[in-house]
């Protein structure tokens, strides 16, 4: 059961009008990073969790999250007030009106015409949010490690939105949802660790012979090393072009078939088999202007 509270979880004050900013700040009310995918995303974690600790720092986070998309919602809609006030009541002529919401950062998505101002669940593109945006696979191991990704992915649009602005309450309250992402990841990290084994994560363990391995897949200028790749850490393979697969075969391809199936399979490509000596004349050629099995085209004469 949820009950809201009138009372944001952090003052908002907007000093002036903003569209364009307002436009940018959608990013964090309807963008893969923003607060309504981090809120989805716990809230839906915490419904499958069966740890009572996990269970109780999911649904925490999750309502937590809500508060700050009430937040980031609050100063789109602040942001736009004038400008929603302006269109609504038509008080200026056409141009200005256009001009006064078209401003920086505002040219992609015009959310005053579309949404009379409010914030609409979309990113700062426009484009509509997505249940595509939450990526939990239901082993906590795993989820954790994508949560805390996803809290470092949003203080860094955080941080970005910060650097837009120069209106001092729209700063600290960017400042205070920025630093609450820090605070999530410590709690994400520490449930993480809290589980041991934690790496790899699953339950089936890696076949022994390949999880020690490191193939040096790309070489020449560039090649580096490091604790990621690194002889104390790995089994470094480096030249892969003058092996075989790396379990022992010849690396090629194989199926088992019935009598019927590989008849039928030798009857399809045979049906669908080249001709590797003809010469078609392709559209291309013809658009080209050359003959018919001209193949390509000839230098000129020089007459």
């Amino acid at each position: 059961m949820f009950v809201h509270n009138k009372r944001l979880q952090y003052t908002v004050r907007v000093s002036e009008s903003n569209p364009g900013l307002a436009n940018l700040m959608l990013e964090q009310f309807g963008g893969p990073q923003g607060e309504l995918a981090a809120a989805c995303r716990y809230f839906t974690q915490y419904l499958g969790e069966d740890d009572p600790g996990r269970k109780d720092m999911l649904i925490d986070i999750a309502t937590e999250e809500l508060s700050h998309l009430e937040i980031i919602g609050t100063i789109v809609g602040m942001l736009n007030k004038g400008a929603k006030g302006r269109l609504a009541e038509a008080v200026e002529q056409e141009a200005d009106i256009y001009r006064a919401i078209t401003g920086a950062g505002n040219d992609s998505h015009l959310t005053q015409v579309l949404y009379g101002g409010g914030p609409p669940l979309t990113n700062s593109a426009g484009v509509p949010w997505s249940a595509a945006y939450i990526d939990t696979i239901g082993e906590p191991t795993a989820d954790l490690r994508s949560n805390i990704a996803a809290e470092s992915r949003a203080k860094i649009v955080y941080e970005r939105l910060i650097a837009l602005t120069d209106d001092p309450g729209v700063k600290e309250a960017l400042g205070f949802l920025m630093t609450r992402e820090v605070a999530h990841q410590k709690s994400f990290e520490k449930a993480l660790y809290a589980i041991t084994p934690n790496f790899p994560p699953g339950k089936m363990p890696p076949v022994p012979e390949f999880a020690g391995v490191y193939y040096n897949m790309s070489q020449g200028v560039g090649d580096l090393r490091g604790p990621w790749n690194s002889d104390e850490n790995f089994t470094y393979v480096s030249d892969r072009e003058e092996q075989g697969a790396v379990d022992g075969g010849d690396g090629q391809f194989s199926v088992k078939l019935t009598l019927e199936e590989n008849e039928v399979v030798q009857q399809m490509a045979k049906r669908t088999m080249s001709d590797p000596q003809a010469d078609p004349t392709t559209g291309a050629e013809l658009g080209m202007g050359l003959a018919p099995g001209a193949g390509t085209a000839k230098a000129p004469s020089g007459e």
